[in-house]
């Protein structure tokens, strides 16, 4: 039982976002501008997803937890998911998919710039996050999917450039830097005391029956 609820627990974050939008929608709590209220919170729900899924190595290396090693690939894809829903409200709702308005935006509005450009990079981190592809590309893997780092940073960048309050954005960016401190940082050796010093435990004994 507690296997299967670790094995779900990912789904269960992933899909959390989603059941609190349709409660506003049910609610009717999506405030006067519902297309806005959507998109942002869509793309706030994909950047603390995204955290969530660089914080499962360090986890792992700091504290042993090593059933979060298996949360990074479903939740780093409702990450993308959620950036999707972001990006498809942001051209379709709100710019009606008239792809003359949406560049014209893109090159004056550098918020957006950003956002993209974070979206440019886990389109590829999502698509090729399969074991399929991790045999194919072999290390080149590691090198690609290391590029999330800089997808979260854009992503930071992003909601920091198009938020008026600033504090979300800087509480996800020191989060984003603890992480990356974190991943490089050394971990911790957790030894048993009887294993640091095999000799001194047989030596100890051996006194203990001359003592005797």
């Amino acid at each position: 039982m507690k296997s299967v609820l670790l094995r779900l627990f990912p789904h269960l974050i992933g899909l959390l976002p989603l059941a609190l939008l349709s409660s506003d929608a049910l609610g009717n709590r999506l405030t006067v501008n519902p297309i806005q209220y959507l998109t942002q919170r869509t793309g706030w729900f994909a950047l603390a997803l995204l955290l969530a899924t660089l914080a499962c190595t360090p986890l792992n290396r700091w504290f042993g937890w090593k059933q979060v090693i298996r949360w990074r690939r479903p939740l780093g894809l409702y990450s993308f998911g959620y950036a999707c829903l972001h990006l498809g409200m942001f051209a379709g709702l709100d710019y009606g998919l008239d792809l003359s308005l949406i560049a014209q935006e893109v090159v004056e509005k550098r918020y957006i710039i950003a956002g993209f450009g974070a979206f440019l990079i886990l389109f590829p981190l999502a698509f090729t996050s399969t074991t399929g592809w991790q045999r194919r590309l072999k290390h080149w893997w590691k090198r690609l999917h290391r590029l999330v780092y800089l997808a979260a940073f854009l992503a930071v960048v992003h909601y920091l450039w198009l938020s008026k309050d600033p504090r979300p954005a800087l509480i996800a960016g020191s989060v984003l830097v603890v992480l990356l401190l974190a991943r490089r940082m050394p971990a911790r050796r957790r030894v048993q005391p009887s294993l640091r010093h095999p000799d001194m435990t047989t030596t100890q004994a051996g006194q203990s029956r001359h003592d005797t």
